[in-house]
């Protein structure tokens, strides 16, 4: 029986682990991460969890003659956005899945 006490410490502790993933995601959310284009010409805010929340644009930037460029510039800071959110989840979150061989993360 000594291998049930063994079982039921470590689902206390996957518990734990779980109540701390799930803290962590919440952080995340709340964070905002800028990604800009343009010499900052062009700005993105994201959350962590890679919701749009601002688009800002420099009114120098803004040419009527040339909106493919601006089109590039938006998609430009939303991408490097999106990428500095995934690169912060992957720190953040790394920290519960480091040394384990799983799947998926």
């Amino acid at each position: 029986m000594r291998g049930m006490g063994n079982m039921q410490n470590m689902m206390k502790q996957m518990q734990k682990m779980q109540k701390k993933m799930a803290e962590a995601q919440e952080q995340l959310g709340e964070q905002r991460i800028e990604g800009t284009a343009g010499g900052g010409m062009v700005s993105v805010i994201v959350s962590g969890h890679k919701e749009v929340l601002e688009v800002n644009i420099k009114e120098e930037v803004v040419d009527p003659e040339d909106i493919e460029m601006l089109q590039d510039l938006v998609l430009a800071a939303t991408n490097d956005a999106l990428k500095k959110a995934d690169e912060l989840t992957n720190q953040t979150m790394g920290q519960f899945t480091k040394g384990l061989n799983l799947p998926g993360f």
